[in-house]
């Protein structure tokens, strides 16, 4: 798969995961775990780029005598999840017309 188009699945997934409630990285993985492998390197360096991009907010708070990092949807991390469902309908669109069978040519 093309770097740049699972770079963008990858961070819609992540903000997919958060949208509901705050979480935590392992949290984050865990729920992910189901639909799409996500190493622990991977999804902090995911984390750390929405940050950078105003689309999640973090913040620490103390659990179980440890500090742990939770994470948060921004309107610019929900705007980023409504934008990737309106792309979805496009890139659906292109798949129907690669798979399609050749009648033409017959």
């Amino acid at each position: 798969m093309d770097v740049q188009l699972k770079r963008g699945l990858l961070d819609v997934c992540v903000l997919a995961a958060i949208r509901s409630e705050d979480s935590y990285g392992y949290k984050i993985m865990k729920d992910m775990k189901p639909y799409i492998a996500l190493s622990e390197s991977t999804l902090y360096t995911i984390l750390k780029r929405l940050e950078m991009a105003d689309m999640l907010t973090v913040r620490t708070a103390e659990h179980g005598g440890r500090l742990r990092k939770y994470y948060r949807i921004t309107d610019g991390g929900r705007k980023r999840i409504e934008e990737f469902m309106e792309d979805w309908k496009e890139i659906l669109s292109i798949y129907q017309f690669v798979i399609r069978e050749d009648h033409g040519n017959e």
